[in-house]
């Protein structure tokens, strides 16, 4: 069995159709030492796709979780608009079977991997029917593996996947709302129903309260008068008071975020002062006093966390990152300046200048992770997202510009496209002596199987 997966695969990546096998081999060999650097690094990756994506129908885990890891790595190494255009569909199923199986049946590690492509994929393919299908397909199940709780090392892949996929596949506030509820029960279950009340570790707060921030920076507006914001607000506070640093910085970034983009109702509609109101309409003027005292709590917890002494074990950098953030935090309370962000990508500079922005940077740097910065210089949709256009450098007859990384996997005497290189000229000289016999050899080499 795996050998004839071994050479399906390699028929897939180096078999030509039977019309175009008459070819002379000088012909093709001509055909192939013509192709770019940047055609051949395409066409080997799009067979590395290819391979990786059969390896999903695998019974081993292990081949799963390395065929998974094969393709987010693709996703962060380039755009893989080609791949996309062909197999979406395809990809996008196989890695919700994995999320579906649970952990039963497929590990935490295969769960977060395919959790992980999903929002690769989302983010490539930007807004758009495929994305709106990427969400209305992955919502249910990411919603019904983060409430499992069975292995919670699969919970911050399936919290960032389910952000990604809103963000870009989202069509209005009221999903985007219900993401967050979702993201909310993870560490409140008591909010939700059939969910096991299970102590969240202060990782996993943090993981949650940072995803569901990366939503809310994309609503427009809030009131935040209602119950549901009031106690929002509250956690939030007494997250600023635990010992997790990771923790506070999540809640500080949220809490100064709902204040941007929040606004509190003193006085109901209609009326002209307190005085004159009834008890039912002075329910908003006592929302606004509840408000201002919990903001005035926040600003001085706020105050606390900018001066904090360094404690035992405390590491400096972590530190000066907090002091640095709740610094920021009260000039925005204080004087409303939110902070100014420029960062450098490639050879162009990357400016943000509200807390929205600066925590969806955050949110999505963090996803990509090594990707990044690929990203931002060729996704159209981030540049949108961050009206970041950067400077189109274009290379001589339009070489691809290799990283170093992809110079060592393509360019170097082992690398895959070499070995790719020497199987398909090893071919093609099979079949030329064959034609010398007068008959077609079509033979080729064993590939290795995803193990």
């Amino acid at each position: 069995m795996g050998r004839r997966n071994s050479q399906r695969k390699s028929a897939a990546m180096f078999d030509s159709d039977d019309d175009s096998s008459v070819t002379s081999s000088s012909t093709a060999r001509s055909d192939l030492m013509s192709v770019s650097g940047g055609e051949d690094v395409q066409f080997v990756q799009d067979s590395l796709l290819d391979q990786a994506l059969d390896a999903l129908d695998e019974k081993r885990g292990s081949t799963r979780e390395k065929a998974l890891s094969s393709i987010v790595d693709a996703f962060n190494s380039n755009m893989q608009h080609q791949f996309v255009e062909k197999k979406f569909a395809t990809l996008l199923h196989q890695c919700l079977a994995s999320i579906k199986k649970g952990t039963k049946k497929a590990s935490a590690k295969e769960i977060a991997l395919s959790s992980h492509a999903i929002g690769c994929l989302a983010l490539t393919v930007g807004c758009g029917d495929n994305a709106r299908e990427i969400f209305e397909e992955s919502i249910r199940p990411l919603d019904e593996s983060l409430t499992s709780r069975i292995d919670i090392s699969k919970t911050p892949s399936l919290l960032e996947c389910l952000a990604i996929i809103t963000f870009v596949g989202g069509n209005d506030q009221e999903e985007t709302e219900r993401s967050m509820d979702i993201m909310w029960r993870v560490v409140n279950p008591k909010l939700g129903s059939n969910v096991v009340a299970i102590k969240p570790s202060a990782p996993l707060i943090a993981n949650v309260v940072s995803a569901w921030s990366f939503l809310l920076s994309t609503v427009s507006s809030l009131k935040l008068n209602s119950k549901n914001w009031q106690n929002s607000i509250s956690y939030l506070s007494s997250l600023l008071d635990k010992e997790d640093r990771s923790v506070r910085i999540a809640a500080g970034e949220a809490l100064a975020l709902i204040f941007e983009i929040g606004a509190i109702d003193k006085f109901p509609a209609g009326s002209d002062n307190a005085i004159d109101t009834t008890h039912e309409e002075s329910k908003p003027l006592e929302s606004y006093i509840y408000l201002q005292g919990l903001k005035g709590k926040v600003i001085n917890q706020c105050k606390n966390l900018s001066i904090e002494a360094a404690g035992k074990g405390s590491a400096k950098k972590d530190l000066n990152s907090q002091r640095n953030l709740f610094r920021d935090i009260l000039d925005f309370f204080e004087y409303g300046y939110s902070p100014d962000i420029s960062m450098k990508i490639g050879g162009d500079s990357l400016q943000t200048s509200s807390w929205s922005e600066m925590i969806q940077l955050n949110f999505v740097k963090h996803f990509l992770g090594g990707g990044f910065v690929k990203h931002m210089q060729e996704n159209e949709f981030l540049h949108d997202v961050f009206g970041f256009s950067p400077k189109r450098k274009y290379l001589n007859n339009n070489e691809h510009r290799m990283s170093g990384g992809e110079k060592r996997m393509f360019k170097s005497p082992n690398s895959v496209l070499n070995k790719a290189r020497t199987q398909l000229l090893n071919k093609q000289r099979i079949l030329s002596e064959g034609r010398n016999f007068g008959h077609y050899a079509v033979g080729m080499a064993d590939e290795e199987p995803w193990i």
